[in-house]
């Protein structure tokens, strides 16, 4: 069961780290818009999303592979 859940939570790091590559890749195409405040708010919205993922996907990571090699 251990090994199990410790494969979910590395599932889970790289859903996460997917979703950061998309997310700054989005941030990317949205950076060539005009500058108005709604640009500029999902600029920072988005800013915060992939730190957001990124700190999931480390964290689900490094627990998934405790989980791994203590199961």
């Amino acid at each position: 069961m251990q090994k199990f859940i410790a494969s979910l939570q590395l599932l889970v790091s790289v859903i996460a780290l997917a979703a950061a590559a998309a997310t700054a890749h989005n941030l990317y195409s949205l950076a060539s818009r005009p500058e108005t405040i709604s640009v500029v708010n999902a600029l920072v919205g988005q800013g915060v999303l992939i730190i957001a993922f990124l700190v999931i996907a480390r964290l689900m990571f490094t627990k998934g592979l405790q989980r791994w090699r203590a199961g």
